[in-house]
């Protein structure tokens, strides 16, 4: 195993105020749209629809922009300035100032820069890779990240897994995918080949895993990695 490649959103960060129920309420207002920040997961659940329905494997802003919408709706909003609303919400969860890292996300990172694992990025976003990697300080581990808006593919297309392994400079078969989701994450990966690991930090997903091996955090990765890359030299954590 030569290469560890991670998602970012929810794997890497995760959102801060700015994107709860209050933070949606905050957006609104400034559109005089009237939301009830209580509806807020609720709203959550039945918008998700709008990431899942089919759309093609081009990444285009609207899907998401529909869902910010549909989460205002379903807290009770709606009006003139709801596009705009949804377009600015869009916008602003590429700024990384709304972002935290997850606490497991240094540590491990640099454990396996420091045994020699190239770490490469692959995620559906339209966040500027490099200001992440510069925001948060992680340029010293990355070696190469793919965003799909810059590549124009979505995962789980292989075209944007094919894109970082050439750019990291691995064979799919010297590399692993981890992330948080099974339809875009695993299921991208094992298409060209790559090995993948689910990160479920919320908890246990209720669909079919197949043998995908699955950690609750970062912490338990290096572990997996050395399971999966059995028969091989073992990389020394520390």
């Amino acid at each position: 195993m030569k290469a560890v490649f991670f998602d970012v959103d929810f794997t890497l960060i995760y959102p801060g105020p700015t994107f709860d129920g209050e933070g949606y309420r905050k957006f609104a207002e400034r559109y005089k749209i009237h939301t009830d920040p209580a509806r807020f997961e609720s709203a959550v659940a039945a918008a998700s629809v709008e990431l899942t329905r089919s759309q093609g494997d081009i990444y285009k802003p609207e899907p998401f922009i529909r869902y910010a919408e549909r989460v205002i709706r379903e807290m009770g909003g709606d009006g003139p300035g709801l596009e705009a609303c949804a377009r600015m919400i869009y916008d602003e969860w590429a700024a990384c100032h709304h972002f935290s890292l997850y606490d497991d996300v240094v540590t491990v990172l640099g454990d396996l820069h420091a045994s020699g694992i190239r770490i490469g990025l692959i995620s559906n976003t339209h966040r500027c890779l490099a200001s992440f990697q510069a925001h948060f300080e992680l340029d010293p581990f990355i070696t190469a990240a793919v965003s799909s808006s810059e590549h124009g593919y979505l995962k789980p297309h292989p075209s944007i897994f094919r894109a970082a392994l050439e750019l990291v400079g691995v064979a799919a078969s010297e590399s692993v995918m981890v992330g948080d989701s099974l339809a875009h994450d695993i299921a991208g990966a094992h298409q060209v080949g790559m090995r993948a690991v689910l990160l479920a930090r919320s908890g246990l997903p209720t669909d079919r895993l197949d043998g995908v091996p699955v950690i609750r955090t970062l912490t338990e990765l290096p572990g997996v990695l050395w399971s999966l890359g059995a028969g091989g030299s073992r990389v020394n954590f520390t």
